[in-house]
């Protein structure tokens, strides 16, 4: 019962969802993986870089390792890219 009303309405507001098919939900998937990573890296690299530049501030030599932090935050953007394209991959 819930599936139909569900689908009603999607189908009554989005008229394009009814000759999309099952790769809308792929192509959904995927911009939501690529959003939220990009999200949290965004909130990743926003603290790892005040707390580097405070630590850079205070001992100039360990601006190396904090820029490899850096790094491994802006990779979890990577990461839902990565899972974008894998899913993308799958549609026919």
């Amino acid at each position: 019962m819930r599936k139909t009303v569900f689908r009603t309405v999607l189908l009554t507001m989005f008229p394009a969802i009814a000759l999309a098919g099952d790769a809308m939900w792929a192509y959904i998937s995927a911009a939501i993986s690529v959003a939220c990573s990009t999200i949290a890296a965004g909130a990743a690299v926003g603290l790892v870089g005040s707390a580097a530049m405070g630590a850079i501030g205070e001992k100039p030599e360990i601006s190396g390792k904090a820029i490899v932090f850096l790094g491994l935050a802006e990779g979890i953007a990577i990461y839902g890219l990565i899972i974008a394209i894998l899913i993308l991959g799958k549609v026919e």
